[in-house]
């Protein structure tokens, strides 16, 4: 059964968009990390739901595990449990799981729908990249599709059939089409106020319940706007 949001303890910039006994989930916004770092302990969504859960009680046994992870500057659905067996289902059926993205890629793609691939590792600079060699690296699919265009961006829709840390970015940065915003993987400064990528919703089975559910948001206006605006039909996913 799904709880009533308490907006008294509600971590600000974050979106309650479901929650139950077993699962939290939130509409991260772009420059809050999932969780902490070595430069950043305290100000990450994991520690701002920690509090949530605990209802401003240290005593509290609530808790949330970490199930996913977005980027900094990545926007949008993010999934927690709320025990340690939601958070092992979950991750056990991630693959399973459906994840689609939204971004603003620079430039104008020669193939409107399309499928990438590769094996991708990471070097100790923690900068990943594609390798040919499948021992040396996990493999990794993502399929996109072009929704709108502009003069200098385009507009896509992203299935991302495997999850690995900063798959999108890597992808699209190796066929010459990084992210706007993308400093890590892309050429540009700091001359726009975050990156065009946007978690847009997630399908997946319920832990315990065994249901199929599904969150959405909306695409932030920045992204949107990049492309002078665009509003999706009723019958897209």
């Amino acid at each position: 059964m799904k709880q009533k949001t308490n907006t008294r303890f509600l971590p600000k910039g974050l979106t309650i968009l479901y929650e139950d006994r077993d699962i939290l989930v939130v509409d991260k916004p772009a420059g809050l990390l999932t969780i902490a770092t070595d430069s950043e302990k305290s100000k990450t969504a994991y520690a701002s739901l920690m509090d949530y859960v605990k209802k401003g009680s240290d005593r509290s046994k609530n808790r949330i595990f970490i199930v996913h992870r977005l980027d900094r500057d990545t926007s949008g659905v993010l999934v927690f449990a709320k025990t340690e067996v939601a958070k092992q289902t979950l991750q056990e059926n991630w693959d399973n799981t459906k994840k689609v993205y939204i971004a603003v890629t620079h430039g104008i793609w020669k193939l409107k729908q399309s499928s990438i691939q590769s094996y991708l590792t990471e070097s100790k600079a923690h900068r990943v990249y594609s390798v040919d060699d499948p021992k040396l690296g996990k493999f990794s699919e993502t399929k996109y599709k072009v929704l709108k265009e502009s003069n200098l961006y385009s507009l896509l829709e992203i299935d991302l059939i495997t999850g690995r840390k900063n798959q999108i970015r890597v992808h699209f940065a190796e066929k010459g089409h990084p992210i706007v915003g993308d400093i890590k993987y892309g050429t540009e400064s700091k001359s726009f106020p975050r990156m065009a990528l946007h978690s847009f919703s997630i399908t997946l089975t319920h832990p315990f319940q065994k249901k199929p559910l599904t969150f959405i948001t909306n695409i932030p206006n920045f992204i949107t706007g990049l492309v002078g605006g665009y509003e999706r039909k009723q019958d897209e996913t």
